[in-house]
């Protein structure tokens, strides 16, 4: 007989404080003195780097802390077919696989790094934004290339694999699970070196162990992916 879960949990989303920057320190440095002065330069910033990076999270975790100090945040990403008008209320404009974006979404960002650079205007929104690959190599439209790599550029390093061991061990414990070394060697030889991809991963285990009343073990993994 299978329980269903119920979503009790505590909020593990992204945040600034539950990144681990391993050589993305400067990066992670850079986020948190913006985010806490009274005064913040709209100088745009740019992050970049393979999949599997932190770029998504960073952005995330921006997203959530702006937020909850009660300002407005405007988002594109590549999955956003049709982008929203620029919004006078943002105070931040974040902008995520920036090097997928079509004609129509580089229209849009272009639009909005116009509108967040307007000299004299009530607010002056931050531009952050992140891609794979290096401002000039952006397969972009001339003028929004430029602006993406005009002010601060910070590449950022794939975790290693004991800062992810580390990294999955923290989100385990605040889940309320109790990662076995055993499933962990499986989760970090067996799968993407992407975090994002290996958290989800964690949630869903945390869930099925829950339905199916069993222990968290490498068998069960392969129980509950062979289901899904």
């Amino acid at each position: 007989m299978r329980q269903i879960a119920l979503d009790i949990g505590v909020d593990v989303g992204p945040t600034l404080s539950n990144f681990e920057p391993g050589h993305n320190a400067a990066a992670l440095e850079h986020l948190q003195l913006w985010l806490a002065g009274a005064t913040r330069s709209p100088v745009p910033t740019y992050l970049w780097g393979e999949q599997g990076c932190g770029k998504s999270h960073l952005l995330a975790a921006v997203a959530q802390a702006i937020t909850s100090q009660g300002h407005s945040v405007g988002w594109l990403d590549a999955s956003i077919s049709e982008p929203s008008a620029f919004d006078t209320q943002w105070d931040v404009v974040l902008m995520d696989d920036v090097q997928a974006y079509s004609a129509v979404q580089q229209h849009a960002a272009f639009n909005w790094f116009v509108h967040a650079a307007t000299p004299g205007s009530a607010r002056q929104p931050w531009v952050l934004a992140a891609g794979v690959l290096p401002p000039q190599d952006l397969p972009l439209r001339e003028d929004l290339r430029t602006r993406l790599g005009w002010g601060h550029v910070f590449h950022l390093q794939v975790l290693g694999e004991n800062e992810r061991r580390a990294v999955l061990v923290r989100h385990a414990h605040a889940l309320g699970m109790s990662l076995n070394t055993d499933l962990l060697d499986y989760l970090l030889s067996r799968f993407s070196r992407d975090l994002g991809h290996l958290i989800d991963l964690l949630h869903r285990l945390d869930a099925f162990a829950l339905q199916t009343q069993r222990p968290l073990t490498i068998p069960l993994l392969r129980a509950m992916l062979d289901e899904s």
